[in-house]
């Protein structure tokens, strides 16, 4: 007798067969994929067929010259220089020509510049301070130095150059350690860590009016990354707002949506995130309108390249960005003329990339990568084209990820954070550090001053003490 075609009848355990299938199908496709981004190459550029951007105008010889010269004016109030003469040896005295020994200077001579590296090294400064003695017994003493915090030895630059190690460089506390005592200053972890806090309740009155000023930003990008927290038995994640003069950072025990509503409120205006949905209750009608990623589009498209089909969708996205960087190089960026370029440019490429996504989406199982990927770029089209409407918004959320490349870094560096406070304290230097970085500003030199500024600043002009406000004091009181 011969067996039963499997289609001439229907149980229960031949659709618990195929849901099996398909379960064990998405499975390995999920290990796949997860060891493609573990042993995988990493970037996603890629050869690109398209025409290369518009060159940006041709600058004059006097504007060269300007650049050059404010180069070298940069240079000259960063670098320590000094000017070494250099005569001309005695036994080259005497010209090649002629033989004539009477040989005049000419201007100043030819210069030559070279860079060399001096041993890093910190100063221990002693003040003597004086003493004097009344007949009545009193006794009256000199004024402390000013510090970070009482009873320490430690100045507000070695506080400055400490932090900007750690939250700056993410270099481990060991590293930092072993660094101190091959220049001579044996310093306990315990020390630094405590160091650390202490600098960062220091500036928590500067972090507090940076942390004010995001609600206040018409456009804010946002993101956030998870960190380990010593006795948390779940992840903590470090939340970045990202606006125009500030990089604002924020500590969480969880990935509730209430940390991006206690920061943003109800303010209005734009935020471009990802489709987390901690994000829901500041993008509800009447608050934030929420821009999308298109560079999360992209990266899962390009997670499934082995699929030809992919290869027209990423040019598309890749003529979207060719756009961009035109509009860089014509300096519009953020203007109307930004807008007319994106709208006459980018709309049909983005149009284009919609029905790209229609046609392909049935051809794909509904479960696969590759549908996946289609479904988040037509389910989020919405959010995605957001920036064809406003010119000061990016197409993608790019600046809010590299924003948390730091704290990744310190992730794999660090390991952990040993608690809930230390989390808050980190997110304080975190911002400071990072707006500094936004603006060209030099952290230690920034840390330095304000560690001891924020002490007596009165509390209602604290904003001039903010990165992108600070002014540095006058070279006679540093």
């Amino acid at each position: 007798m011969a067996p039963p075609d499997d289609n001439d009848h229907d149980c229960g355990w031949k659709a618990y067969a195929k849901a099996q299938d398909a379960k064990l199908a998405t499975l390995i496709e999920k290990i796949a994929e997860l060891e493609k981004r573990l042993a995988g190459h990493k970037s996603e550029r890629r050869k690109s067929k398209l025409p290369p951007p518009i060159p940006a105008p041709k600058s004059t010889p006097a504007d060269v010259a300007k650049k050059r010269e404010a180069a070298s004016t940069l240079r000259a109030a960063k670098v320590e220089t000094e000017v070494v003469p250099t005569p001309v040896a005695p036994e080259e005295c005497r010209c090649a020509k002629c033989g004539s020994t009477e040989l005049r200077s000419i201007g100043e001579g030819k210069k030559s510049e070279v860079y060399e590296y001096v041993h890093a090294h910190f100063r221990r400064k002693i003040f003597q301070r004086e003493t004097l003695a009344c007949r009545c017994g009193n006794i009256i003493t000199a004024k402390a130095p000013v510090r970070v915090g009482e009873k320490t030895r430690y100045a507000p630059s070695f506080v400055a150059h400490l932090i900007v190690s750690k939250c700056g460089d993410s270099i481990p506390q060991y590293r930092l350690e072993k660094a101190y005592r091959n220049i001579g200053i044996p310093m306990s972890r315990s020390t630094m860590c405590d160091l650390l806090h202490r600098g960062a309740r220091e500036l928590s009155p500067i972090y507090a009016a940076a942390l004010a000023k995001v609600p206040e930003s018409p456009d804010v990008n946002a993101d956030e990354t998870s960190v380990r927290q010593i006795g948390l038995g779940k992840r903590a994640f470090f939340w970045a707002f990202i606006t125009k003069d500030l990089a604002v950072y924020r500590y969480a025990t969880s990935r509730s949506g209430k940390t991006p509503s206690t920061v943003l409120g109800d303010s209005g205006g734009r935020l471009v995130v990802d489709q987390f949905t901690g994000y829901n209750d500041v993008s509800k009608p009447g608050r934030r309108l929420r821009a999308g990623c298109l560079a999360h589009a992209r990266r899962k498209l390009f997670e499934q390249r082995e699929h030809p089909e992919t290869e027209e969708a990423l040019d598309l996205i890749g003529q979207i960005y060719v756009v961009e960087r035109e509009a860089k190089s014509l300096n519009i960026v953020g203007t109307e003329a930004h807008l007319e370029l994106r709208r006459t440019r980018s709309r049909p490429l983005f149009a284009r990339l919609l029905w790209w996504g229609h046609r392909h989406r049935r051809r794909f199982e509904p479960r696969s990568a590759m549908r996946r990927a289609i479904n988040y770029l037509l389910d989020n089209f919405r959010e995605l084209g957001r920036f064809l409407h406003f010119a000061t918004i990016a197409p993608d959320n790019n600046v809010a990820e590299a924003a948390l490349r730091r704290v990744a870094l310190g992730r794999s560096n660090f390991l952990f954070i040993g608690n809930e406070q230390a989390g808050h304290d980190f997110a304080v230097l975190y911002t400071l550090v990072a707006s500094c970085e936004k603006h060209g500003v030099n952290a230690i030199d920034y840390l330095t001053d304000v560690l001891t500024r924020v002490q007596t600043h009165p509390a209602k002009k604290i904003d001039e003490l903010l990165p992108h406000r600070w002014k540095p004091p006058p070279a006679r009181d540093r």
